[in-house]
């Protein structure tokens, strides 16, 4: 399983995992969030999300409490095909973080 080969990476000294859900790479079918969260808890260490992120509601999702234990996301095929504005990913990303640090 992929929590199986995480710790046997994180045991051999790897600082940190980039998660890739190879079904949903280059899809734009979205982050496979459940199979990247349980990677990110049953590991101590850092978990970036990739394989699928393709739009805001993805960012958004990745913006939610449950999410924070990731230390990150990859997008590429959604950013090329224009789908995603960094630009507005970036601003939800910051809107977000300033409305969870006045709550």
């Amino acid at each position: 399983s992929s929590i199986d080969l995480g710790q046997r990476f994180q045991d051999a000294g790897v600082s940190a995992i980039i998660y890739t859900d190879i079904s949903r790479d280059g899809l734009l079918k979205g982050l496979n969030i459940e199979s990247t969260l349980a990677l990110a808890n049953a590991l101590s260490i850092p978990v970036i999300a990739s394989g699928g992120l393709a739009s805001l509601d993805d960012i958004e999702r990745l913006t939610k409490p449950d999410c924070a234990i990731l230390e990150g996301a990859i997008t590429g095929r959604a950013l090329y095909d224009g789908r995603l504005d960094a630009k507005a990913a970036l601003a939800l990303i910051k809107a977000k973080a300033g409305a969870s640090a006045h709550a």
